[in-house]
């Protein structure tokens, strides 16, 4: 019977798979900001702990999003978490319970699985924005699920 090296609980494989993929981000976050590299080599935009996944069916998806001059999307939530970075023009984003703030390019964010996006939109009714989000995912899921308006707004 062939034994398997668990590490945490979890497949090695696993775990070699999520630092590939966050070494690539890294790269890809570090050629896109060379000037500001050359300044400083690295620093840690985010850190935070994540929620207990159960490290069977881990996903990550790269998802880029954009939006025209004034777009919007409607209120959402994300089941899984989500690291975002802003690569083009400035975003406005409200999670429910926190404040409104506006994300320019190069700026990075983490969102919580299940958050409400009260507003997720471009800042700019002129210009377009985009970002890339990553979402870390432990079961099949929609990366976004629509939430109705809350009532009386």
């Amino acid at each position: 019977m062939k034994s398997e090296r668990k590490f945490g609980g979890h497949c090695p494989s696993i775990k070699f798979f999520f630092i590939l993929v966050l070494v690539s981000m890294s790269a890809a976050f570090l050629k896109a900001q060379a000037a500001e590299a050359r300044q400083e080599r690295a620093r840690v935009r985010i850190s935070t702990p994540l929620p207990e996944l159960d490290g069977h069916h881990l996903k990550a998806i790269l998802v880029e999003v954009n939006y025209g001059p004034g777009e919007a999307s409607p209120p959402h939530s994300h089941p899984c978490e989500v690291v975002g970075y802003v690569v083009e023009g400035a975003i406005r984003m409200r999670v429910e319970g926190t404040p409104e703030k506006v994300y320019s390019a190069g700026d990075s964010f983490y969102e919580a699985p299940n958050g409400i996006h009260a507003v997720s939109a471009n800042a700019s009714s002129t210009r377009p924005a985009k970002l890339v989000a990553y979402f870390v995912c432990d079961h099949e899921t929609q990366l976004s699920v629509d939430v109705p308006p809350a009532k009386g707004k």
